[in-house]
């Protein structure tokens, strides 16, 4: 029966005023592999810091599931979801998660919401990888709660809730903006005024078997977030599901080839770093491009997070922790702009009803790049001054770092009062 459910609802697809099953069963089981990113992103970073920080590092993450996912119930949801203000802000008519009993799609509203909720709490971990183990724990929170207010939520509804970047046809399939570049620029803001980290011990990744499990539950728990955003089994799922693994291989090949060139020696840190590279640059095009256009952006986007990591950062001296702007911030921006070079409505026909139109690899011209163009500024924009004011108010009543004694002995012990390893 459910096969028939399945094969039903793929062929037809599914009335927008009526509750389809399976849709809502497959946007349930893709929520559930969305929630495993969280942990899974606190097990990569966790891995790559100095192993007086492994639980600190993880906690970070953890925690922001409670608070912004409580944020989003209260007025997270509406801001972005509420019915338009202007092309800016939604308005208060989910306030409190008020009616949301309708049908969105195929799914319930609910269901949607909680989705979406998804995507922002592992929009606000990624934060973290940038400012671990020197910025304050209560800082911390502070910060990634009001930037989710004044930052996600509002870009949440440029893109997806009928402003001014949706109005214009930029295409945002799962996050690319909204997400990654968002919280890549904001990661990138807090490590420029934390400063550098004062001690030099520790700085290699301390547990490569931790950060590997982390990357590859990132990999499953993103097929839901890729996937899922097309919220209904339709051949768009389909189609997302399979460019977004693609775009792994294409990854993951190209990092190891740099590596054995540059350094003669492929490592696992550089194959799993691959993988986050390319499952960040498919997720704004995953559901707009060809499976074999999803190779080549992923294979693209691992010199250029690699020339990120390893060049940018060192030229410009910033102390990015976990390289959080090199991967999804530089990953997200290649990721917008390959959207408007390879989109084609061939996959997706909202690319023409809703975007834009064609990339400009599929015989448009270049109103969808420009667009996307667009997108990306607006993201790292609105995303870097409003993370720089709210680190500068916070400061003004509080330090950002924690104590030079306090980082020296590692934030495990210092602020929470536990450590990871016996010996």
């Amino acid at each position: 029966m459910l096969l028939l459910l399945t094969l039903t609802n793929f062929v037809f697809g599914a009335d927008n005023n009526t509750l389809v099953p399976v849709d809502i069963l497959f946007v349930m089981a893709s929520s559930a592999l969305v929630l495993l990113m969280t942990p899974a992103l606190g097990m990569f970073y966790g891995g790559m810091v100095n192993r007086q920080n492994v639980l600190s590092t993880t906690l970070n993450g953890l925690i922001l599931y409670a608070i912004i996912a409580l944020q989003w119930i209260t007025i997270g949801f509406t801001l972005a979801f509420g019915n338009d203000i202007s092309l800016l802000i939604g308005d208060f008519n989910h306030l409190f998660f008020a009616e949301t009993n309708g049908v969105h799609g195929g799914i319930p509203k609910e269901l949607f919401a909680v989705f979406q909720m998804l995507f922002a709490v592992i929009g606000a971990a990624i934060i973290t990888g940038s400012v671990v183990e020197r910025m304050r724990f209560g800082v911390l929170l502070i910060f990634i709660l009001c930037w989710s207010t004044f930052v996600y939520d509002v870009l949440a509804h440029w893109v997806w809730g009928g402003g001014w970047l949706m109005a214009i046809g930029s295409l945002d399939f799962a996050g690319g903006g909204v997400v990654h570049i968002a919280a890549g620029v904001a990661g990138l803001v807090g490590c420029i005024m934390l400063g550098k980290r004062n001690y030099t011990k520790g700085l290699l990744p301390h547990s490569l078997p931790l950060s590997f499990i982390g990357a590859v539950f990132l990999w499953i728990g993103w097929l839901g977030f890729n996937s899922g955003s097309a919220l209904s089994v339709d051949s768009i799922a389909m189609n997302a599901f399979i460019t977004s693994n693609f775009s792994v291989i294409g990854a993951m090949l190209s990092w190891m080839l740099i590596e054995w060139i540059k350094f003669g020696k492929p490592t696992l840190l550089g194959c799993i770093t691959g993988i986050v590279a390319g499952l960040v640059a498919i997720t704004p095009s995953a559901g707009f491009v060809t499976p074999f256009a999803s190779i080549i952006i992923g294979f693209c986007a691992s010199p250029i997070c690699f020339f990120a990591i390893s060049v940018l950062k060192a030229k410009l001296g910033y102390d990015d922790t976990l390289d959080a702007f090199g991967l999804h911030g530089v990953g997200g921006i290649w990721g917008g702009i390959a959207t408007g070079l390879f989109a084609t409505s061939t996959i997706n026909p909202l690319v023409i009803e809703e975007g834009a139109g064609e990339g400009l690899f599929y015989g448009g011209d270049f109103s969808l790049l420009f667009a996307q163009i667009i997108a990306i500024l607006a993201c790292f924009a609105l995303s870097g001054i409003v993370s720089f004011i709210i680190l500068k108010v916070i400061s003004f009543f509080v330090s950002l770092r924690v104590e030079s004694a306090q980082e020296e002995n590692g934030l495990d012990r210092s602020l929470h009062g536990e450590i990871a390893y016996r010996i």
